[in-house]
């Protein structure tokens, strides 16, 4: 948090992910252990930890940026929903 600043700097969701980077899709939850699985079906591995970084980067910026708590239980049902696009 101390690195990152005031979340208003970045303008949109994309900026804020793009700053986050990239990390290890498998060492979380096990809703997104389960969307990580699945898009490594579908993907190579590089793609899959790209795409679960930006998930999890959207999730925080708008906790941050709107000061809210994350609401895991509305969290997991976008996860789940993705299953069938």
């Amino acid at each position: 948090m101390l690195e990152m600043g005031d979340i208003h700097r970045f303008n949109k969701v994309g900026s804020y992910a793009s700053y986050c980077r990239c990390v290890s899709g498998d060492s979380y939850s096990k809703t997104v252990k389960s969307y990580y699985q699945r898009k490594l079906a579908k993907n190579n591995q590089t793609v899959t930890i790209k795409t679960v970084a930006h998930k999890l980067a959207t999730a925080c910026f708008y906790v941050l940026r709107d000061k809210v708590p994350f609401e895991a239980e509305k969290s997991a049902k976008n996860w789940i929903n993705l299953r069938t696009k």
